[in-house]
């Protein structure tokens, strides 16, 4: 049968719509014609505009929230990596090694291991894998392990001498060669001096990053996940090939996923003089902003700091404020926002005081020569910011990206870096309570992508086995509504996005994902357990999960309830 003009292509029925929406009450059907939502309300409501020709879906109760947004990701680390050994869940060192012998085992002699994830933070020894366990263990192979943060990576003897790194080898800019009394590099290598042993490694055929990265989204939609900011890292060596890989994808047709790409910071000058804008792009891929690095990271004791480690000296800044400065003033002329890393809580007083001056700067020169950008400019991170600076923060108009799975895994070394001014680290209320946007994101690879891992991180401040019991510095938890604000409508408002993506509203994008259980009325530790059960990436993209006990609606399944 033709179906009506009118009539939706897709309703689902006997839900809660959870619209996001502040003007919007709950609803319990939705109804979807072509790529958008045509109309929200009661079951009896919905199916009176369906006809005969109208697919529908009985959603059993099941929770229904706009597709979720990571504003933080590096997504061809990510999908590459997941080729890779993955570290993360190795409980010590003895642990790790056993997993690279047994790779070096199955593997031909001479060909690179590479694995990311490892925290020697909540070891029991507490001690970092180097160059002389890592030759014991696969002296036949180039072994190149990154610590969860990234900004930290192991390696043997041979990789070290395929990188050309040794005794007299001189510390990179923005970087360091951990050596030891004798002046010989120890396999640790910091922040930009991992770039050395990138360079060295066999690039993958563009055949395999695509296929990855098709991988890559898959997973990412069984999680919820509609669209992300793909970040550079450090360096951005894997830039031009990411950003190709995502255009052959939207070529074919194949990006299901809303991605913003960022560009590395170097690039500027090469940017501007080939015009690009942040922003520029289609529905499905755009340019997001330009990477900075200001400082490090507390784990490898490079984040930069007002008062010193307890155990280091007061990190480092990656690139001097005046440099950054500059930087910016430039990016924002040539219609290009910047996003810039800040860990340490002098990093983060400084950046501030740097955009404090641009704003001052802007209004007192009124210049209306040049477009500014079409988004905000970001401050990545916060980890550590003290309360003087985040009432600064909030008067800029500046949005924050901040990552509350990291929190988690950070707890051990946070207390052991900088002992009770961990108080000041992850202050995700105080933030919210200040007036600041905050985006929350998961830092793939540096943490797990489920966003709802971070919901239950930023709602309990607790691992998932409930520790510390009663949440650690528990004054800065958040709702459940505020965490779900921070994959919805702060990332799409800061995206630009706002009309069309972000809440649930008629005339919005049918960007929507069905739970399988409430996660608003749920014991908060149980969110990070809540299965995705559903992901319509607009009506023409509707993907289904494989789940146990499924159920088929035409080419949909739903996990039957109960």
């Amino acid at each position: 049968m033709t179906p009506h003009p009118y009539s939706p292509d897709l309703v689902m029925l006997n839900g809660m719509i959870h619209t996001m929406d502040r003007h919007n009450q709950p609803s319990q059907a939705i109804a979807i014609k072509g790529k958008r939502i045509m109309a929200l309300g009661s079951n009896e409501a919905i199916s009176a505009i369906a006809d005969s020709s109208t697919q529908r879906i009985d959603l059993g109760g099941r929770l229904v929230l706009p597709g979720l947004m990571d504003s933080h990701f590096h997504f061809y680390d990510w999908a590459m990596g997941k080729k890779q050994l993955e570290l993360a869940n190795e409980i010590s060192l003895e642990q790790l090694l056993k997993k690279v012998s047994k790779t070096a085992r199955t593997m031909p002699g001479g060909n690179w291991i590479l694995g990311q994830g490892w925290n020697e933070s909540d070891w029991p020894e507490h001690t970092m894998p180097d160059r002389g366990c890592l030759d014991a263990t696969a002296p036949n192979h180039p072994v190149a392990l990154w610590r969860c943060d990234l900004h930290l990576v192991a390696v043997n003897s041979m990789a070290l001498n395929l990188a050309g790194i040794g005794k007299d080898t001189p510390n990179p800019e923005d970087g360091i060669i951990e050596k030891n009394a004798s002046g010989e590099p120890t396999g640790i290598l910091r922040e930009l001096a991992p770039n050395m042993i990138k360079a060295v490694i066999p690039d993958p055929g563009s055949k395999d990053i695509v296929a990855a990265m098709q991988d890559g989204i898959s997973h990412l939609h069984s999680l919820g996940l509609t669209g992300i900011h793909d970040v550079r890292l450090m360096g951005g060596l894997e830039g031009a090939t990411a950003l190709k890989a995502w255009q052959l994808l939207n070529e074919k047709d194949e990006l299901t996923l809303r991605c913003w790409v960022s560009l590395p910071g170097e690039r500027l000058e090469e940017a501007a003089a080939l015009g690009l804008r942040t922003g520029m792009g289609d529905d499905r891929l755009r340019i997001g902003h330009l990477k900075y690095f200001a400082d490090g990271g507390m784990g490898a004791r490079t984040a930069w700091m007002i008062e010193p480690y307890l155990d280091a000296e007061y990190g480092m800044p990656l690139s001097s404020v005046d440099e950054l400065k500059r930087a910016v003033q430039a990016a924002e002329k040539a219609g290009l926002a910047v996003i810039i890393h800040a860990i340490g809580d002098r990093t983060n007083r400084e950046i501030i005081t740097l955009f404090e001056e641009l704003a001052e700067t802007r209004k007192a020169n009124d210049d209306s020569s040049y477009a500014p950008p079409l988004l905000p400019h970001r401050i990545e991170h916060t980890q550590m910011i003290r309360s003087q600076d985040i009432t600064r923060l909030a008067k800029l108009g500046v949005a924050a990206c901040v990552q509350p799975h990291n929190m988690i895994l950070d707890i051990n070394m946070i207390q052991n870096s900088v002992g009770p001014l961990g108080r000041h680290t992850y202050a995700y209320k105080e933030m919210i309570d200040a007036g600041i946007p905050i985006m929350f994101s998961s830092d793939a690879p540096v943490c797990d992508p489920s966003p709802l891992v971070g919901v239950h991180a930023a709602v309990t401040r607790q691992r998932r086995d409930g520790t510390p019991a009663g949440g650690w510095y528990p004054d800065q938890r958040v709702s459940v509504e505020q965490a779900v604000r921070g994959y919805t409508t702060v990332p799409a408002a800061f995206y630009g996005r706002s009309q069309e993506l972000g809440t649930l509203t008629p005339g919005k994008k049918a960007d929507i994902i069905v739970l399988n259980q409430n996660i608003f009325k749920i014991d908060p530790m149980e969110i990070a357990e809540t299965q995705v059960d559903l992901t319509p990436v607009s009506y023409t993209h509707l993907l289904a999960h494989e789940t146990n006990n499924s159920i088929s609606y035409a080419v949909f399944c739903l996990k039957r309830g109960g």
